[in-house]
């Protein structure tokens, strides 16, 4: 993992957001402050990674039969960004796909494979779909994660997704754009790092 300086870390932050519709903006904003903060101590060494090599692969879900990398002009197809620092990690990985099946068919596909990482909760525009509204791990629709991140698959808070895991790693399998002849699709990962609300730090 490549080492970089903390003085770059907002920088690569705000090329991902810029270049990604997926990006949790909130939680690149709760890393800038639990970074700023633990800067305060000189001995931490940061590792910070960014690429686009992000696949269904990595990011522990199968490819949907058919699909491929789909890279919209504003967007990249895939991305991988994270950090660590000690026992405080945060990883975001990204695939876009885009296929000719409707986004029914798509989501009916990874239900199962979801269901790997626990129970499977429907959200359609930051509501849940169905009886489950939160999971007993926790996960529910909402944008809010611990009373300190933000997450939401849709740059314009509308859509329709899948989740599963916990509050603080989790994955998102997320309809971005159905057309007639075209469904546009992300695959998500999320991990979180660690946080002490007693002291107000994370770590």
């Amino acid at each position: 993992m490549a080492k970089e300086s903390l003085e770059e870390v907002p920088m690569l932050f705000s090329h991902c957001i810029v270049s990604c519709r997926w990006i949790l903006l909130a939680t690149s904003i709760f890393l800038f402050g639990s970074l700023g903060a633990s800067a305060q101590n000189s001995g931490l060494d940061f590792s910070i990674h960014a690429n686009d090599h992000a696949d269904a692969k990595s990011i522990g879900l199968p490819a949907y039969p058919g699909a491929t990398l789909y890279k919209a002009p504003d967007n990249d197809a895939a991305l991988d960004i994270g950090y660590s620092s000690g026992d405080s990690q945060f990883r975001l990985s990204v695939a876009n796909y885009s296929s000719s099946d409707p986004e029914d068919k798509i989501l009916a596909f990874y239900r199962k494979p979801l269901s790997r990482y626990g129970e499977v909760l429907e959200c359609r525009d930051g509501k849940p779909v169905g009886s489950l509204t939160v999971t007993r791990s926790g996960l529910t629709c909402s944008d809010e994660h611990s009373g300190h991140v933000e997450v939401n698959a849709h740059s314009d808070q509308k859509g329709h997704d899948l989740r599963a895991g916990t509050p603080r790693q989790f994955r998102v399998v997320g309809i971005d754009k159905a057309e007639p002849k075209s469904t546009h699709f992300a695959l998500v990962y999320v991990q979180l790092p660690k946080d002490d609300s007693a002291s107000g730090k994370s770590r």
